[in-house]
């Protein structure tokens, strides 16, 4: 599983809001859609070569597993 690196964006509040309505629309975090956006635009142009990257749900979801399995 690839790791996650928080950084900062700076966006503006227009395009903010535009992503939170489409996020809630989708169900999906803000978090989420950004990279779901960010992923789909990447594969499109030919520049995400690795197609086993996961969502971000996903990767967190395999994260809480993970844990959950260590305290066995």
């Amino acid at each position: 599983m690839a790791k996650k690196k928080a950084f900062a964006l700076r966006v503006s509040e227009p395009v903010m809001q535009a992503m939170q309505r489409w996020a809630d629309d989708d169900l999906r975090s803000l978090n989420a859609q950004i990279e779901w956006v960010l992923r789909e635009a990447l594969k499109k142009s030919g520049r995400l070569r690795d197609e086993k990257v996961q969502p971000v749900t996903e990767a967190i979801e395999q994260e809480h597993e993970d844990d959950d399995n260590r305290g066995e």
